[in-house]
């Protein structure tokens, strides 16, 4: 019915941001850095929206938020939901990258593991499609850092990152920009959990 009322459709239970760099995931910041709560309304941060999962600061791209604890720890489990990132990397990767990538790679922070497809390259840059099934605090860039340029030998530099869905869900919103999830939506992503 094309008069119900569009608000009626939206989610009571989850929100998403497309986060722009320079933005803390946090509730505040001792330093006066601006948060995300920024760039929501303030009944976000009164009402106890929180992040599901993190971006760090230089990060950007879909983050989802949820007054929910049961669908926050559902989405944030092991395995439960794939998260895909588009990444520019500085440096030339190679196939055998990809295959290490995909096996895992040993660093301090643990094994560090995700499924890389190229998707672009421009100069000494590589554009790459990376899927997480789990992701470890900064996981992308150090599981880069962990591989090598093969031409001079230097560590792999993730120079742009933005996670663009999770599970079913993704990203639809201009930069800076939050909407409600419509109820389809939140049921697409939270279906298998019920």
């Amino acid at each position: 019915n094309p008069f119900l009322n569009p608000t009626t459709n939206d989610s009571k239970k989850l929100l998403a941001l497309n986060k722009p760099k320079g933005y803390l995931v946090t509730r505040s910041d001792d330093l006066g850095r601006k948060t995300v709560y920024n760039l929501l309304p303030d009944w976000a941060f009164e009402d106890a929206w929180m992040p599901i999962g993190r971006l760090d600061l230089e990060s950007k791209g879909l983050l989802l938020f949820t007054t929910n604890g049961k669908i926050n720890d559902a989405l944030t489990k092991p395995g439960n939901c794939t998260k895909i990132y588009e990444v520019w990397v500085r440096g030339y990767v190679t196939d055998e990258h990809i295959i290490e990538a995909e096996k895992g790679v040993q660093s301090i922070h643990g094994l560090l593991k995700a499924k890389v497809e190229k998707i672009g390259q421009g100069g000494a840059k590589t554009k790459l499609r990376v899927e997480l099934e789990e992701g470890k605090n900064r996981h992308i860039r150090r599981l880069f850092g962990a591989l090598k340029d093969p031409k001079f030998g230097t560590p792999l530099k993730v120079l742009e990152l933005t996670r663009v869905s999770i599970g079913d869900f993704t990203l639809n919103i201009e930069m800076g920009k939050w909407r409600y999830l419509t109820l389809e939506e939140e049921k697409m992503l939270i279906k298998k959990f019920d």
